[in-house]
């Protein structure tokens, strides 16, 4: 118990200069009278922790507490790299099934390709017992420099094909997908803001240019942020120097802006922000910033609504809490961040709350106090008090949604189908289809795809439903395109397919109108 009392007094820790207030003194002499009277042992770390947990939980939404064996795997995403093999994987029928080798990774370099079969790491097998995504984790990530031995089926090849894999820094990309959606228009879809989002974001707008890009459109649909210092890197691309990006302030920590430098890559140049309820913290500052100024046009539905900013605090076993230390505002004043007041679980269902409210299909349920009034350099009016709202309102469409779909996607059913489809006729599709484009305008699914679909299906005991079936028909074909053309090239491919055929989200649809109408663009922009 003596460990439990130092590494609480460690949470609960004050200056030298500073008296211990009453909490902290009612706490140890808990603390203390539990060591010394309570009937059973406890285990101190599990105290500790639920204690940490119970705290935080007082605070707010985002004041959480990170685990010494989790911290790891909760900042990899937005470091940017891990150390492994680096390889997209999918498990299929117990089957380790390689859907991508990560390019210039060192599956890539010894030869891995997609459509190959993990069937033994390190001479144990793997096909056939029952491996899990975490299990994969273990068996091929490692230091860099390690070696790990694959044996590999690949279909057309007799025998196992057995590589020696030396492990290496893996790339984890934000940038999901980047092509040319138009001629002179542009199209980056910005997945998380990492630690290289940044130098990603500059070199496919270099990219874009040289395949003649003018204009361009931002995708941070489902963007959950990241860091922060990510977000005004990507907003100073697009505003002119000193020009207000965001700025914080805390209980205990004074107002700071941050301005806009010389020299964005792209601060001319007709400009479309694509967010959704999903759009959260950095999405949300790049968005407020872009749109305060009048830089570009925001389309879509409002965002998250989170605008509080954490700071990691380490603790002494290595473990940590993310602690909200201030609010960010955007260039008018606004703070976007979303009412906690009911509570966590309130707060995170409070999207499931949108949608039964009619919010995300339409606009009409939106109200904004007046209180929250601000304007943007254009004298527009936007509010305050809960996410970001578009310019343009674009809702989702769910009558097309169905249990029946909602079940083939969770249980991976359309992922496996694909691969399936993939892995039979690689070679003829690629044939067949010069590049995406082509694909996308001539590829006509057919019954092979639906039954393998249904067979899939029922394998999984997903119960037939003819209606569900006939509603949800064109997303599960849509989909099924898509993930085939991911298969086929990589992820920028899915996202072509998807993007102008949506027929849920008409997003990009809008984006592009606006874009390509410099005339309503404008409007959208002008004063009012």
């Amino acid at each position: 118990m003596k460990k439990l009392i130092i590494a609480l007094g460690i949470l609960v820790a004050f200056p030298a200069w500073a008296q211990p207030s009453p909490a902290a003194t009612k706490l140890q002499a808990l603390l203390y009278q539990i060591d010394n009277m309570y009937v059973d042992s406890v285990d101190d770390n599990k105290l500790v922790e639920k204690a940490i947990v119970s705290m935080l939980a007082e605070l707010d939404p985002h004041s959480v507490y990170i685990p010494k064996e989790d911290l790891e795997q909760v900042n990899e995403p937005l470091k940017g790299n891990f150390e492994g093999v680096g390889i997209q994987f999918n498990i299929v029928r117990d089957t380790i099934y390689v859907v991508d080798a990560i390019a210039g990774g060192p599956s890539e370099r010894v030869g891995i390709r997609a459509g190959d079969r993990v069937v033994s790491v390190n001479g144990e097998t793997v096909a056939g017992t029952g491996v899990k995504n975490a299990d994969v984790m273990k068996l091929l990530r490692g230091p860099k420099g390690t070696k790990v031995n694959v044996g590999i089926h690949r279909p057309g090849e007799a025998g196992q094909l057995d590589f020696t894999i030396t492990r290496d820094k893996i790339p984890i990309y934000s940038v999901e997908a980047s092509y040319m959606a138009a001629p002179g228009v542009g199209y980056i879809k910005v997945n998380r803001f990492g630690a290289t989002t940044s130098k990603e974001f500059g070199d496919k707008l270099d990219d874009l240019r040289k395949q003649g890009m003018k204009d361009l459109i931002l995708d941070l649909q489902g963007n959950g942020g990241g860091y922060l210092r990510s977000a005004i890197e990507m907003a100073d691309q697009f505003l002119g120097d000193r020009r207000l990006i965001v700025y914080t302030e805390g209980r205990t920590t004074p107002r700071e802006d941050t301005y806009a430098t010389k020299g964005g890559k792209f601060e001319k140049g007709r400009l479309v922000v694509m967010i959704d309820e999903g759009s959260a913290s950095a999405s949300e500052i790049v968005t407020g910033a872009i749109q305060d100024w009048d830089r570009g046009v925001v389309v879509g539905r409002r965002s998250f609504g989170k605008g509080l900013v954490q700071r990691p605090v380490m603790l002494p076993d290595g473990s940590a809490v993310r602690l909200t230390v201030s609010r960010y505002y955007t260039p008018s004043g606004r703070c976007i961040q979303k009412s906690y007041a009911d509570g966590v679980e309130a707060y995170r269902h409070e999207r499931l709350d949108r949608l039964k409210e009619g919010e995300l299909t339409n606009a009409d349920s939106i109200h904004f106090l007046d209180t929250l009034k601000y304007f943007t350099n254009n004298k527009r009016i936007v509010y305050g008090g809960g996410g970001i709202m578009p310019d343009v309102f674009v809702p989702i469409d769910t009558t097309l949604n169905s249990p029946w779909f909602g079940q083939l996607v969770r249980k991976g059913i359309t992922n496996t189908t694909a691969i399936n489809y993939v892995d039979r006729h690689r070679g003829d599709l690629l044939r067949q289809y010069k590049d995406v484009n082509d694909f996308r305008a001539r590829f006509k699914g057919g019954p092979e795809l639906d039954n393998e679909l249904l067979r899939l299906a029922e394998e999984a005991k997903i119960e037939p439903d003819s209606a569900g079936m006939a509603r949800s028909k064109p997303l599960v074909d849509l989909r099924l395109k898509a993930l085939i053309a991911r298969d086929l090239w990589n992820t920028t491919a899915y996202w072509q397919v998807i993007n102008p055929d949506n027929p849920v989200d008409r997003s990009f649809d809008e984006a592009l109108k606006v874009i390509s109408n410099p005339e309503e663009l404008r409007n959208k922009l002008a004063e009012r």
